[in-house]
């Protein structure tokens, strides 16, 4: 970008958030009137109506399984207007790890360019930070997900999948030389091959690296592994100039021997630096230009946070953009804030956006019936709401899941704090950054047998009487010696459930319907297997995987309880 074009991203930034309310409304009559004749706003009676009031009044607020079976009807072959008076084109699918099976979200022609709209200004707001953003190269881990075909013929796929293997994509690899993978390698679907190939470019070009990102941070903790277990191969392969026979694909081999040649310089430097068995502040070694990680960790991925730092040698962590399978929702106005500061302002011009008061929808509570649900402009700060959509692609007042805290406003738009995914933790309402707080207090217990938390998740397991919660836990110890005992594992236990919620405590404590606490300790590199057999078995994309902070799928909970090495309760009852 220049300067010039930097100036005016940042000024229509200020213009959106600005008039937020008067270009949802506009968004929202847009919505209506291309898809006024369609199947599904007819049931309702809109008439036809484009108007904010009676769109409120006559649409009902719904979750996918309101509309699975007009979803498969498209699947399936109907090309009738059902949801989108334009044709549906393919579907985006979502990871499928906190549900039984994956969603297929409707696409149309132009949804591609909708959310990019977003994208394109990162690098505006990231200027206002890190000097010269496009200078250098970015080491970016991207990966796509072999697509599949519904009963129709149309194709289903993640949404990164789809923007990767889009022409623009492809343009910008090929002409702006923005990143160090090859595209070739990026489009590889196995795995293996393409982290291989991505980590060899990264490290041939790292002088040139000056940010290094991934979607999700325990994707870049899944890379460091990956160089922990294989950078043998790749120094022999920098050395000798010769690719890994295990690279098999032909558009990869073609590729990397236009730029693989011997360098026992650069092959020497990787041994020294990999064979140390302290690995803190490895990534500033190996790439000494780089100025921040730029990848997702709010939410349940504040878990890598101590483990990036240690890799990374205390880098900024740019947390930039936000959105799911559904759309497209906002970016992040200070993107190297303190993790714990992490906001996201809420672009108003791509989507139609209500906010349902966190918690209405729950037994005992008062709540306006239906529940009403509050416009961009109108959240409060300091409240959570549960973001509900309104999408040219037809999803009318759908409920994504994703709860929020408004943090504060940006001119007259709301900046929002990602709390965790709505009906995927323990079914008691603990959310994931309850959760998180309840681990991190007792990994500092842990951390005086230096040992950390690598990886966890929750099971609530309902074959006990009473019934209890599970929680699986990856340990990494510094020390095989000085491993924490039972009696530490058993306080780790108790540490937890006192941090709970007071929901939780009176239900063990007073009501005891609910058992104590059980920690099963897994094996290291568990939860990397659980993230192949979501890739392999689930379909989901390695660029889209989160690790479920709850678990209920019984192929899931069997791969953890393979794996379990010991297990702990907790020994009283918490205060």
């Amino acid at each position: 970008m220049s300067a010039k074009k930097y100036a005016e991203t940042l000024q229509l930034i200020e213009e959106l958030t600005t008039n937020a309310d008067s270009i949802q409304q506009k968004v929202l009559a847009e919505i209506l009137e291309q898809n006024k004749g369609v199947e599904y706003l007819k049931r309702f009676e809109l008439d036809g109506a484009t108007d904010r009031e009676t769109f409120k009044s006559k649409i009902p607020i719904i979750t996918y399984e309101d509309i699975r079976s007009d979803i498969q009807r498209i699947a399936d072959g109907d090309r009738s207007p059902i949801l989108s008076a334009h044709p549906v084109i393919g579907f985006f699918t979502s990871s499928g790890t906190s549900s039984e099976e994956r969603k297929l979200i409707p696409v149309i022609e132009g949804e591609t360019e909708r959310r990019r709209s977003v994208r394109l200004l990162k690098p505006a707001v990231m200027n206002l930070f890190v000097p010269e953003p496009d200078k250098g190269k970015g080491l970016y881990f991207y990966f796509v997900k072999s697509e599949t075909r519904t009963a129709g013929g149309l194709v289903a796929q993640p949404a990164t999948s789809h923007y990767f293997k889009s022409d623009k994509f492809k343009r910008v690899m090929s002409e702006a030389k923005v990143f160090t993978s090859p595209i070739e390698s990026i489009l590889c679907p196995d795995l293996f091959q393409s982290m291989y190939t991505q980590l060899l470019c990264g490290l041939l070009d790292r002088h040139q690296v000056v940010k290094i990102g991934a979607l999700f941070s325990s994707i870049l903790i899944r890379i460091m592994k990956f160089l922990q277990l294989n950078w043998q191969e790749l120094a022999h392969d920098i050395m000798s100039g010769t690719l890994n026979k295990r690279v098999t694909d032909p558009s990869i081999r073609n590729c990397i021997a236009k730029i693989l040649k011997p360098d026992p310089e650069l092959a020497e430097f990787i041994r020294f630096v990999c064979s140390n068995e302290n690995w803190e502040g490895i990534i500033k070694r190996i790439w000494p230009n780089t100025n921040y990680l730029d990848l997702i960790i709010t939410g349940g991925m504040a878990q890598h946070i101590p483990t990036l730092d240690y890799y990374s040698g205390g880098l900024p962590l740019a947390s930039t953009l936000y959105g799911c399978s559904e759309c497209s929702f906002g970016i992040n106005l200070n993107p190297l804030c303190k993790p714990s500061d992490i906001s996201y302002t809420i672009i108003p011009n791509t989507t139609y956006f209500e906010f349902l008061p966190h918690n209405c929808d729950s037994p005992g509570l008062a709540c306006d019936s239906p529940p009403r649900l509050v416009d961009l402009v109108d959240v409060e700060v300091g409240k959570e709401y549960e973001i509900v959509v309104t999408t040219f692609t037809g999803l009318y007042r759908y409920r994504v899941g994703d709860v929020l805290r408004v943090s504060g406003f940006h001119n007259s738009t709301p900046q929002f704090q990602f709390i965790g995914r709505k009906n995927v933790l323990l079914g008691i309402d603990i959310n994931e950054t309850e959760l998180q707080k309840a681990i991190g207090n007792a990994a500092q217990i842990l951390s005086k047998c230096n040992t950390s938390v690598v990886e966890y998740t929750t099971f609530a397991d309902t074959k006990t009487d009473p019934g209890h919660y599970v929680i699986y836990l990856e340990l990494l110890s510094k020390e095989s010696a000085n491993s924490p005992s039972d009696e530490i594992l058993s306080q780790c236990c108790l540490a937890i459930e006192e941090s709970l919620n007071s929901t939780y405590r009176l239900a063990r404590f007073e009501y005891y319907w609910i058992g104590p606490l059980e920690i099963r300790v897994v094996k290291i590199g568990t939860f990397e297997e659980l993230m192949d057999y979501a890739i392999s078995s689930r379909g989901a994309s390695m660029n889209q995987y989160k690790v479920p902070r709850c678990v209920n799928l019984i192929s899931m909970i069997e791969i953890l309880d393979s794996k379990v090495l010991s297990v702990h309760f907790s020994p009283s009852v918490p205060h």
